[in-house]
């Protein structure tokens, strides 16, 4: 966190000079290990494990806090008698089907609801399409007469299956599977149970880095299981903070650059199962079910009113027949491979250098080799413009800059100080952002790209008959540019007769007489004033700040905090006071917007056969869940099971200690002759891993053209520790080369302490480090390490195991040219006959 968001830590320092406890947990000693109380050295790879060991220590040695879960949870609630765990099934979960490596889950279902589960043809098309979270957000309808033992006694209700799943987590085997000694990791255990309950609360916080694993959701299930299970979901100081990779990828997923999601986490509609708006909108909110999903239909309407205005009318179902449809798997990895194989003709690239930012860099090199046309905006021309003249490839003999037949469009564009807008930060804070100055020459902003290029488009197609075109010109698209406060407008919401600002998501209606561009940034523009522009300093208003920029939703700044009180609604203690209910004047009140109907009492129980919001309890802390509780175990929703099982990185040197099945059985691959994996072998003996540096930004397009910047970190470089530095005979400040089935770079030696050899399963591990910010352009270049990653991804997003492979790594320089292909190659041959 030091290293990649120093301005947040500034408030991690703030916390640990008024006596906060700061663990940090990671394989390299960093600058936040340095101010650190306790640094956790532990395998790439492993976290799982560990987490996993948590959960075992909670619960076996009942440091839950007990009436927070009754409450709060679904522990209590009872798994259908079909269920067959990891521990049954030696690393597999019951319903696995090995064709299509994915899972029938009617056997995960609550007692009495197995013909609510997903079937293995639909889970295989929610792993191709990235959404099997939706079912677990919008999850199916939970009655209320699912049987529960709020003693957490009977053996299978969630608690009892959770602490059977963990009992195997024990100190010792995490010791086996992390390298972490037991001593050091019942630190750890005691440090996090001890802080958490009634008086303390815990906050986890991970970076972008614990998501690009092939485990990497179930990652984060852990931490929230953990942080559920302590009592330190919806209340203050707690928590799960994901730490974004700069400074508005939350927005870029709030309003999406995803293929698979509509703005506010509308799943984009399938080809096959959404074949109606009806089909669709039922799939969001489930009939039946109780919380706010069930007003989805509401937030539909709404976005295809703002989508195309007039044109969207109840008797064409609100323009739905215009939305795209999916078809299967449409992520950026499959793009590039459709690249390579020519099925894609032309690209928009903006925001991401795929040349070196992408995983298996020679693949998307070649892959935009092969189009007719790519467009790239960018502030310089970045390596995604320029790889056809000086890409690997060309040293090599791949790509021929004479012969290339991409036509490249490097088009100028704006820098954020360039351009007014809101970013959208890790908290879910919207803040304005004013333009400094006038940008240079020809460079322009995306909101002014995207108008003109969407009026030329439309010009072009005026007058046309065919149904392809007709999405596009039925679009409410302004004739003149709009300023960024007029798209925040839209975004935010309006009344369709008068045009006024709407003040929620709660105004929304089904009917078509609202419009909003993403429901839950309703209330951003109340009452016709920009609330993300707030700027009241911290000094002049109380701890909580709320007017300091806007919050989605609704301004709340703690999601679910309706859990900081107790059932009965009175805070758990005095000094984590947050929310409340005020019995004299009837209704929630506290420092924060209360993330619950503010008059609903904490008796309110729910009539027989309501749904929605009606069907919310009073005590229904988690209001977006289809049954108002937080998830300790799935029923539905991940795609890999429901709960989280530790299995080895796809790329590993050792079997899995825990199972018989090693990776992830439902990881997404893609098996392919130009996408090779190591397989486990002495040739590939050590572990890599990657992540960023303060100097540079992500994978340099920008630090690297800046002079002060590229003084500070000159250099591509590798750090190991002296152990394997002398295994290797690798000499500090010298030449090494990293090697892997896809490719070797080659970069400086640094040898260093901050890297530690492990004792795993009985042997040494040795792991290496790299940053991923160089490239072939800018005032200092180098061999990217993201040419060392392969192409193999989490099952329920589709994101990219980047964080750790296996690998080579020898002395001198790499080879050059043709020389490069025949070394990487016969290092492919070596491991597949396992000749080290």
């Amino acid at each position: 966190m030091a290293e990649a968001h120093p301005v947040g830590f500034q408030y991690v320092v703030e916390a640990k000079n008024r006596g906060a406890t700061v663990i940090h947990i990671d394989p390299r000693f960093t600058r936040t290990s340095a101010l650190a109380h306790t640094y956790v050295p532990m395998r790439a790879g492993a976290d799982i494990a560990f987490l996993g060991g948590v959960v075992n220590y909670i619960l076996s040695n009942e440091k839950d806090f007990r009436e927070y879960v009754v409450a709060y949870t679904n522990a209590s609630m009872i798994v259908g008698e079909g269920f067959r765990d990891t521990e049954d099934l030696d690393g597999l979960f019951s319903g696995y089907d090995p064709e299509l490596n994915v899972y029938d889950q009617s056997s995960w279902q609550y007692e009495g609801q197995s013909d609510e589960g997903q079937q293995e043809g639909e889970a295989h098309a929610d792993r191709e399409t990235a959404s099997g979270l939706e079912q677990e957000s919008h999850g199916p309808p939970v009655p209320a007469d699912v049987p529960r033992d709020p003693t957490l006694r009977h053996p299978r209700c969630v608690y009892q299956i959770l602490k059977r799943h963990y009992a195997r987590y024990t100190p010792e085997m995490v010791e086996r599977v992390c390298g972490v000694p037991p001593e050091k990791f019942l630190e750890v255990c005691a440090a996090w149970t001890r802080n958490s309950g009634r008086e303390r609360t815990t906050a986890l916080v991970y970076s972008v880095g614990w998501t690009q694993h092939s485990v990497g959701v179930q990652y984060i299930r852990t931490g929230a299981i953990i942080q559920l299970l302590l009592g330190n979901m919806g209340r203050p100081g707690g928590g799960v903070m994901a730490l974004r990779g700069h400074a508005s990828i939350q927005g870029s997923t709030d309003i999406p650059t995803l293929f698979n999601l509509l703005p506010g986490y509308l799943p984009m509609p399938h080809h096959r199962q959404h074949e109606t708006f009806r089909q669709w909108v039922d799939a969001i909110r489930h009939p039946e079910q109780k919380g706010f999903w069930a007003n989805a239909e509401a937030y539909a309407v709404s976005l295809l009113k703002a989508y195309f205005g007039d044109a969207a009318t109840e008797q064409n179902d609100w323009g739905y027949g215009w939305l795209p449809r999916l078809t299967g798997d449409h992520g950026t990895y499959q793009q590039v491979l459709d690249m390579i194989d020519g099925k894609i003709k032309g690209y928009f690239l903006l925001g991401q250098n795929p040349a070196v930012g992408s995983a298996h860099g020679r693949a998307q090199r070649l892959g935009m080799a092969n189009l007719d046309w790519l467009v790239v905006r960018d502030l310089f021309a970045i390596e995604s413009a320029t790889f056809w003249k000086d890409g690997p490839e060309v040293a090599t003999g791949e790509i021929v800059p004479e012969q290339c037949r991409t036509e490249v469009f490097l088009m100028p564009a704006a820098s954020h100080a360039e351009k007014e807008g809101t970013f959208t930060q890790t908290q879910r804070l919207l803040q304005w952002r004013e333009k400094a100055l006038d940008p240079p020459g020809d460079c322009r902003s995306e909101l002014w790209f995207f108008h003109h290029l969407g009026r030329l488009v439309r010009e072009r197609l005026a007058g046309s008959t065919l149904p392809r075109d007709q999405a596009v010109l039925r679009l409410n698209w302004p004739d003149e540019e709009p300023s960024g406060e007029d798209v925040l407008r839209e975004i935010n919401g309006y009344d369709v007769a008068t045009g006024a600002a709407l003040s929620n998501f709660t105004d929304l209606a089904a009917d078509g007489t609202t419009a909003c561009g993403c429901w839950i940034y309703s209330g951003v523009f109340k009452d016709g004033v920009n609330q993300a522009a707030r700027r009241k300093p911290g000094a002049e208003q109380d701890w909580v700040a709320r007017e300091w920029g806007w919050a989605w939703p609704s301004d709340r700044r703690t999601l679910y905090n309706r859990a900081s009180a107790d059932p009965e609604g009175r805070p758990w203690s005095e000094r984590k006071k947050y929310v409340w209910w005020d019995p004299a004047a009837g209704e929630w009140t506290g420092y924060d917007v209360p993330d619950f109907e503010k008059t609903k009492p904490p008796s309110y129980r729910p009539p027989e056969g309501a749904s929605g919001v009606e069907a919310i309890a009073g005590d229904d802390a988690f209001i977006m869940q289809g049954d108002g509780k937080g998830w300790l175990y799935a029923p539905s929703g991940l795609i890999d099971g429901p709960m989280p099982t530790h299995y080895e990185p796809a790329e590993s040197p050792i079997g899995n200690p825990l199972y018989g099945q090693g990776a992830n059985p439902a990881r997404k691959r893609y098996d392919r002759d130009d996408n090779p994996l190591n397989p486990a072998s002495p040739v590939y003996p050590y572990v890599f891993s990657t992540s960023r540096l303060t100097e540079h930004h992500t994978a340099g397009g920008m630090s690297r053209q800046l002079a002060y910047l590229s003084e500070l970190q000159p250099e591509m470089f590798v750090e190991v520790s002296p152990a394997l530095a002398a295994e290797r005979g690798l000499e500090h400040h010298g030449w090494a080369h990293v090697i892997t089935s896809r490719a070797a770079i080659e970069a400086r030696v640094l040898v260093t302490d901050r890297l530690r050899p492990l004792r795993v399963d009985g042997r040494v591990i040795h792991q290496i480090w790299m940053p991923y910010h160089w490239g072939s352009s800018g005032l200092v270049t180098g061999d990217s390490a993201n040419d060392l990653i392969g192409i193999v991804l989490d099952p329920n997003v589709l994101i990219q195991e980047s964080k750790v492979g296996t690998c080579d790594i020898r002395p001198g320089r790499r080879p050059a040219g043709a020389d490069l292909l025949a070394y990487v190659e016969d290092y492919r041959r070596r491991a597949e006959g396992h000749d080290g």
